[in-house]
């Protein structure tokens, strides 16, 4: 396939260089200005990819988005010109709503979600570390995204393993339920993932779950309170060494993507008129953070 990948950061040059090593012609689109960019997975031999190269993009089957939540709208839009409306647009990022906010842009495409717990890591610009093994799942947005189960073998002989969830909804929210609970308290603290299991997070943690499960369930998701503190756990035991993504954010006085994790829950709560204080504190604490650095600037 002709493949595209926007946002070559670590998950973006994951991908890349895996669908690239698996048979496929990949090119890349970032802010660089550069026509091409040289990447290195794992310290293995640098492989060469095009850049920002509108002819490759044009002639695109697939063009997959690895950007931040925040960063899908002006990411996406500049590109559609180019595109035929068969071309398949697929969505890899943490959070929810972003898609939402250009579907009306972009429904004539085929479009696909995607979740992913591999992990990646890049050093620097032009190396890429696979720090974890992990899940992909994908899974329909709209009508034509239904018809696109085939990327399942395409995703999976790259970079396994992959699967269709015909729910994918449900993989969603959980990743975000997850991502709701760890990433505002690591990020507020700066502390690893590990370290959330310490008692004095408990109280905080059981009541982000208490909240979660309220909202997940006025929207139809099969859950309960146990069941979702225990994936909390889950996750904060077996990442315990890692930083989150909103932590490193956080550290470097960068935008963060708590508009779509926990704005996402805050929005999605006041549809059905469910109360979500914690939530909403750490919510309008880590914006009050965000704030506080623009006016710095």
């Amino acid at each position: 396939m002709n493949i595209t990948i926007v946002g070559p950061g670590a998950i973006g040059s994951l991908w890349a260089i895996k669908l690239l090593q698996a048979g496929h012609n990949v090119s890349l689109w970032s802010r660089s200005p550069e026509t091409s960019i040289d990447l290195s997975l794992d310290e293995q031999t640098s492989l060469h990819f095009s850049n920002n190269n509108i002819e490759k993009l044009s002639a695109s089957d697939l063009v997959i988005f690895t950007v931040k939540a925040w960063q899908v709208k002006e990411a996406t839009t500049p590109l559609l010109q180019y595109l035929d409306p068969d071309t398949i647009l697929m969505f890899m990022h943490n959070g929810m709503g972003a898609v939402d906010e250009i579907a009306t842009q972009i429904d004539a495409h085929p479009i696909v979600l995607a979740t992913t717990t591999q992990a990646a890591f890049k050093p620097d610009r032009n190396s890429v570390s696979h720090t974890g093994l992990g899940q992909t799942q994908l899974g329909a947005f709209n009508l034509n995204g239904q018809q696109c189960t085939f990327l399942v073998d395409v995703l999976d002989n790259a970079l396994p393993a992959v699967s269709w969830n015909p729910q994918i909804k449900i993989a969603l929210w959980t990743k975000l339920a997850i991502n709701c609970a760890i990433n505002p308290l690591t990020g507020l603290e700066q502390v690893k993932n590990g370290e959330l299991a310490d008692q004095k997070f408990g109280d905080t943690l059981i009541s982000i779950v208490k909240e979660l499960t309220k909202v997940m369930q006025a929207e139809g998701i099969d859950c309960s309170i146990e069941e979702l503190e225990a994936s909390v756990n889950k996750v904060i035991h077996a990442t315990a060494q890692n930083n989150s993504s909103m932590k490193q954010d956080m550290l470097y006085q960068r935008k963060t993507e708590i508009d779509f994790i926990t704005g996402h829950l805050i929005k999605t709560a006041n549809k059905h008129q469910i109360e979500v204080p914690v939530n909403q504190k750490l919510f309008d604490q880590v914006k009050e953070q965000e704030n506080s650095w623009n006016h710095q600037d």
